[in-house]
């Protein structure tokens, strides 16, 4: 399989006024997050509530994404903590030819790396063929992935353990595997990491920065100015004094009110925390409208 590289949102999960997930916007929303500069998404990531949303409503969705003109772009994330239902998911993925996953370990309770590499092995021996890329984010889950556990697991399955995504840092400076994808999760470690090799990035912050996050990564490889680099990393610090589902749907509300509805106990900000974040927000230039408006045109599902 072609490395999996570039620039990916954690896409987020749009919800009706009855607070079900609503398939068709939230499919639409990925397709614009693409259409404005990403290379692809991950559908039920952290910033997709992936813990709250319905084991069935996520296999409701899977469903409907064939029909999109971007299906080889997107990654499932599984958001599950159990095995049985993470399983399930990822066949009912593959009948559909969708084969690439982001899998963290289960949360709550505690493990080390040997029961890690376990739950990974069960996985894989009952999936067979398929792309994972492991989830590094012990703040979520209690766990943090050492160099060594990463090691053993790719060396295990070199062609079902093919990247990981870094929200904990501790990887993506010093994890060194060959044709192994190492995926920082905040674009304030994007230009960094691609100088130490690093494949992109995928984050949460990347549903509202695609476009510039994109140019950024480009720029890069073109070897063109990296002015840009400073905005991109202090639009995101910007929305991380904030809890980050919060602050997105409410910034993207102003597109279009869909996004406020967010699952309990999450809730969007208070409107003092509203203004506060258009107010830092403007200061650096950074709008809503620098987003595509015309793609962000919603019909009616709901």
């Amino acid at each position: 399989m072609e490395q999996i590289k570039g620039i990916f949102a954690a896409s987020l999960s749009l919800l009706d006024k009855n607070l079900a997930l609503d398939v068709k916007n939230t499919i639409k929303h990925a397709e614009n997050i693409i259409d404005n500069g990403c290379h692809g998404v991950v559908f039920f990531g952290s910033t997709g509530q992936s813990q709250l949303i319905s084991l069935s409503e996520k296999i409701q969705l899977i469903n409907h994404l064939p029909n999109s003109k971007y299906k080889e772009k997107f990654i499932i994330g599984t958001g599950l903590n159990s095995l049985s239902d993470t399983i399930n998911l990822m066949k009912i993925s593959k009948t559909l030819n969708f084969d690439k996953f982001l899998i963290m370990p289960p949360a709550y309770y505690k493990y080390g790396d040997e029961e890690v590499i376990n739950f990974y092995t069960r996985i894989i021996n009952e999936i067979g063929e398929c792309n994972i890329i492991l989830y590094n984010f012990e703040k979520l889950s209690g766990y943090k992935f050492s160099i060594d556990c990463v090691e053993k697991l790719a060396d295990k399955f070199p062609k079902q353990i093919v990247g990981v995504k870094d929200s904990s840092y501790n990887l993506y400076e010093n994890l060194k595997i060959n044709n192994f994808s190492v995926m920082p999760g905040s674009e304030s470690k994007l230009l960094k990491g691609l100088e130490l090799g690093c494949s992109g990035i995928i984050t949460a912050t990347t549903n509202v920065t695609s476009a510039l996050a994109r140019e950024v990564y480009d720029n890069f490889f073109n070897k063109s100015s990296q002015d840009l680099n400073k905005k991109l990393c202090n639009v995101r610090s910007t929305f991380e004094k904030y809890n980050l589902i919060s602050g997105l749907h409410s910034f993207m509300s102003e597109k279009n009110e869909i996004y406020k509805n967010v699952l309990p106990p999450l809730d969007i900000l208070s409107e003092t925390d509203k203004k506060e974040l258009f107010s830092n927000l403007k200061k650096l230039d950074f709008n809503i409208q620098n987003l595509k408006a015309a793609q962000y045109e919603f019909s009616k599902f709901s």
